[in-house]
């Protein structure tokens, strides 16, 4: 079938979407997030939602889930005007949204999770049928491919495991309308390789999937169609087939950026900042022996569970040292994270939400409650001094937020890690360590995040950066220390910074 033929039928076809939203507005205090936003869904498609953080992206997806309701706009289902007044009014029509954060219970086991709200009555009243949500929960997870006992909790699962819970427990609600928001953020590449076959079958069922992502090469590899938002209005809807990713990101940040993210590599890197000599911890990393200097960005990468996050805490002082030793800026540093924070060095956390802020404070407060000490050595606060600190730092970093007042948990992803950065800025750190620093991440902020991480290096810091996208090591840091199953299992100079390398090191022994 030619191009020209397969791209008819789908357009004939394409008549009555399975689920269509028509001119959907949604205005918040200070800020309109949609703006007649129109958009469709085909069964069987993989429909790619782009745009930058604050966009307007997941304020669709909460109004397509029933999270929200809109202030304008009309939901049709098969044709037929519907109303989403509801999460439930969704799950009716077979919606089902896997967000970027988890929304499982830790504490209970996968088949809990998976019908936690719908559980089976059991013969005696008030019970519940166990052993019957075991088989359901069995008979779900062998379904999508996933291999595992769905009594064990999931507080002890890793990361791309706990994603598969959350595609099952959408498929256990017989869900025909699924919608992904960046699914591989924290999964590895061969984990990614078994998602994208996942969603393949699911195609082939006639789930229809909407796929949020900021990572260029899923949209291609995996999308059928793609529209894209930027402020709140759709800018296009268009096939992969059509358009450039430069094309794309043209749409999605109304300028042209860089998607190579340019740097001044050091040639001659500054004093030693920190070294770490024979670290090992209870958290399974061991024997790790790395040195940072100023003005240089040095990598910290490997597969997803490979002990990268484990060692960027220990050199915080957010999880006890068993044996080594930490020395940064001449001295040993010792103890819990408040010490190495006095000593002048930030933790930009991979979790955001949970260990960086305090979603219910404000941006201001967020922003200056690393620095309190520094900006106000007598102990006296002055509340003009933090709001002009806030102020200038909402400046330099672009944050959208309409003021310094506003809640910080009510931010985009990409903004809320603005304000992480921001507060260590202000704090006047030496040392940053950058954990999955643009995870959830819209390409233009990439590049902004980025061009700040070089000019803090520029005037004197040190980076230490993990990234689970090789391209960004090679791309952004001046040499790189590649971990494997708890160990540094390799150094890697500028010169022999490539994917491939990472690769190597990271998956097999020399």
């Amino acid at each position: 079938m030619s191009a020209e033929t397969s791209a008819a039928t789908l357009d004939a076809a394409s008549h009555v979407p399975l689920l269509e939203l028509r001119g959907i507005s949604k205005e918040f205090p200070g800020v309109k997030a949609l703006d007649d936003v129109s958009f469709a869904i085909q069964p069987g498609e993989v429909h790619m939602l782009l745009g930058e953080n604050g966009a307007g992206k997941s304020s669709l997806m909460k109004v397509l889930c029933g999270a929200y309701r809109a202030d304008a706009g009309a939901i049709y289902y098969k044709g037929n005007q519907v109303t989403i007044g509801s999460t439930a009014d969704a799950q009716t029509l077979g919606i089902a949204v896997i967000f970027q954060e988890f929304s499982l219970v830790p504490f209970l086991d996968i088949a809990q999770n998976m019908f936690l709200g719908r559980e089976p009555k059991g013969r005696l009243p008030g019970t519940i049928d166990r052993r019957r949500i075991l088989a359901d929960a069995r008979r779900v997870l062998e379904g999508i491919g996933f291999d595992i006992d769905p009594s064990v909790i999931v507080d002890t699962l890793g990361v791309a495991q706990q994603q598969m819970v959350e595609i099952a427990k959408a498929i256990s609600q017989n869900a025909r309308i699924l919608v992904m928001d960046e699914p591989t953020a924290a999964l590895s590449d061969r984990e990614a390789e078994l998602l994208f076959a996942l969603i393949g079958r699911l195609k082939a069922e006639g789930v229809a999937i909407v796929y949020i992502s900021h990572r260029m090469a899923e949209v291609f590899a995996i999308g059928d169609r793609i529209t894209v938002l930027r402020d709140g209005r759709r800018i296009d809807q268009i096939r992969p087939a059509d358009v450039t990713p430069e094309q794309l990101v043209r749409m999605m940040v109304g300028r042209n950026v860089d998607m190579t993210y340019p740097r001044h590599f050091a040639e001659q890197p500054g004093e030693l900042v920190l070294q770490v000599k024979g670290l090992s911890a209870t958290t399974g990393i061991s024997d790790i022996n790395i040195e940072v200097r100023r003005g240089e960005i040095v990598g910290l990468c490997g597969l997803v569970g490979s002990g990268r996050t484990e060692v960027a805490r220990a050199i915080f002082g957010a999880d006890p040292i068993s044996e080594g030793e930490i020395i940064f800026d001449g001295k040993p540093i010792a103890g819990e994270p408040d010490v190495a924070a006095r000593r002048g060095i930030a933790l930009i956390p991979e979790s955001r939400k949970s260990e960086g802020l305090a979603l219910l404070r404000s941006v201001g407060d967020n922003l200056v409650v690393a620095a309190l000490k520094k900006l106000f050595p007598s102990g006296l606060f002055d509340p003009r001094s933090a709001q002009r600190t806030a102020d200038g730092l909402i400046r330099q970093l672009r944050i959208a937020t309409p003021a310094a007042r506003q809640t910080v948990g009510l931010l985009s992803g990409g903004n809320q890690q603005k304000v992480v950065i921001g507060k260590w800025l202000a704090a006047g750190a030496r040392l940053f360590i950058f954990d999955e620093p643009t995870r959830g991440i819209d390409v233009g902020a990439k590049s902004e995040i980025f061009a700040l991480i070089d000019r803090l290096v520029a005037e004197g810091a040190a980076a230490l950066m993990i990234s689970s996208e090789q391209i960004e090591i090679c791309h952004v840091c001046d040499r790189a220390y590649v971990m494997r199953e708890g160990r540094v299992a390799g150094h890697l100079a500028r010169s022999e910074l490539t994917e491939e390398n990472i690769v190597r090191l990271g998956m097999h022994d020399e």
